[in-house]
């Protein structure tokens, strides 16, 4: 599957959703970036995080994977508004080690009360359209919970292969839960 954003064309979620615009994260999103992911981590087991990090070490998250050859995205509806991002996603480099140098890895996050109307799509499709035009060759998704169910879907859709599975290795919200590990060949 190739998606092409070179016109950066306005997509349309469904008949009730407004526009919804792809585009590179910038520093006055991190109030809402932030907010996003506080609810992720304490309410969801995505994230294997169990205090969520305040709008500071979020910003710096930010920077460290721009640094290290990483991207980051919004998606908006609004772009007057920068509190109308309504998720995020970000590819970092999968490990540090010179042989990982073309694998990334790839988070999304979708605010609570826009999951499922596609934004995870669009966010995943400028992922790998971005990182295959930067020369990298796989893209792996780490995804907290095996009945993760939307977020697996979400990877399965854009052509990620089941990878393996660390079965209880994580321990939140009084629960032991599995790491599914997917992975897309560019």
């Amino acid at each position: 599957m190739r998606i092409t954003f070179e016109v950066w064309p306005e997509v349309h979620i469904s008949k009730t959703q407004p526009q919804m615009h792809v585009r590179p994260a910038k520093a006055e999103d991190f109030v809402a970036i932030t907010e996003i992911y506080r609810v992720a981590v304490l309410e969801g087991t995505g994230s294997f995080e169990i205090d969520p990090p305040d709008r500071q070490e979020m910003v710096e998250r930010h920077q460290k994977v721009l640094s290290n050859g990483g991207f980051w995205f919004v998606a908006e509806d609004n772009p007057e508004d920068p509190l109308s991002v309504r998720g995020y996603a970000y590819a970092a480099p999968f490990h540090h080690r010179p042989a990982y140098r073309f694998a990334l890895e790839v988070s999304v996050y979708v605010s609570t009360a826009h999951q499922g109307l596609g934004i995870g799509g669009l966010l995943l499709a400028r992922i790998i359209e971005t990182a295959g035009g930067k020369g990298f060759r796989h893209i792996i998704a780490v995804i907290g919970d095996s009945a993760n169910e939307g977020s697996i879907g979400l990877h399965k859709s854009f052509g990620f292969e089941h990878a393996g599975t660390l079965k209880n290795i994580g321990f939140k919200h009084d629960k032991w839960l599995d790491v599914v590990y997917m992975q897309k060949t560019l």
